[in-house]
């Protein structure tokens, strides 16, 4: 006695689709966004040595410089500014760079060593979503960082910022700039081990050669440093902050620029799962 089997539907060569793997559409990706924005912010939040860190490093270094340059008269050395007029917007400049460029190397290298993205790309979350979570994240972070540098600096005499739109948008082009280069480094970085060394390999020469932590009267390197992105930030800081001015472009244009760098090298080179040894 032969059994009859219904006939299958299944188109030869075609999967069946995982449940749950679809897409989602424009309000679910959006939806996601603010999940993982949330998840970004806590994760952080509860992590207090890299909270500590983030935050009461350029404070302390506000501070110190504030007990050595406290004085409100203008110097020479410091370009006609008073020497915190000139720290204050730079280290502000520092902690940007360090939340949005540094720490995001470093945990994105070792979230794909302890194999979290390998997981995450699985899953049927858009690849935009996850790193405009981390952008925002670091934005706010940053917010948070330039807050406390310039409230530091106001107890040591310094004017408030004149200019706080041109102020906004050159922290927010300074922070996705910074962000798509960290995002570009840690595609880069063979294992989590070695990502702080290359991070701070870069970051320290830049840091140095751009200003931020005393004037470069030097034309040369300044010429030098200004085609780099850590100075037109400082620059742009010190225009905003201290000259009174306005929107600087050409130093946006820069940033802008380095940005684009950054994320052209994450879209050719950034992996999800972790290297083979």
């Amino acid at each position: 006695m032969t059994s009859t089997l219904p006939p299958t539907t299944t188109t030869p060569g075609r999967r069946s689709a995982r449940p749950g793997a679809e897409r989602p559409d424009e309000r679910g990706s959006f939806a996601l966004l603010a999940h993982q924005i949330r998840y970004e912010q806590l994760s952080f939040w509860r992590n207090p040595q890299s909270m500590v860190f983030t935050f009461v490093l350029p404070v302390v270094i506000i501070a110190i410089f504030g007990a050595v340059f406290g004085g409100g008269q203008g110097e020479d050395f410091f370009f006609g500014m008073s020497g915190m007029q000139y720290y204050t917007p730079t280290i502000a400049a520092v902690s940007v760079l360090g939340a949005c460029y540094g720490q995001l190397a470093i945990v994105l290298a070792m979230r794909r060593q302890t194999g979290v993205l390998k997981r995450l790309h699985a899953t049927p979350l858009p690849a935009w979503v996850y790193f405009a979570g981390l952008l925002v994240h670091c934005v706010v972070v940053s917010i948070v960082d330039v807050a406390l540098v310039i409230g530091i600096g106001r107890l040591y005499g310094v004017p408030w910022p004149t200019q706080w739109a041109a102020l906004a948008v050159t922290l927010v082009f300074g922070a996705a700039s910074f962000c798509a280069l960290g995002v570009g480094v840690a595609s880069l970085i063979r294992n989590s081990e070695a990502a702080p060394a290359v991070v701070q390999f870069i970051q320290f020469p830049l840091v140095f050669i751009s200003g931020s932590y005393f004037p470069i009267h030097s034309g040369v390197l300044n010429e030098i440093a200004g085609l780099l992105p850590v100075k037109p930030f400082n620059d742009a800081m010190l225009a905003s902050f201290a000259h009174g001015a306005g929107f600087q472009w050409k130093e946006l244009a820069v940033l802008a620029a380095w940005g684009v760098v950054g994320a052209l090298i994450a879209v050719r080179r950034f992996r999800w799962d972790p290297r083979p040894e």
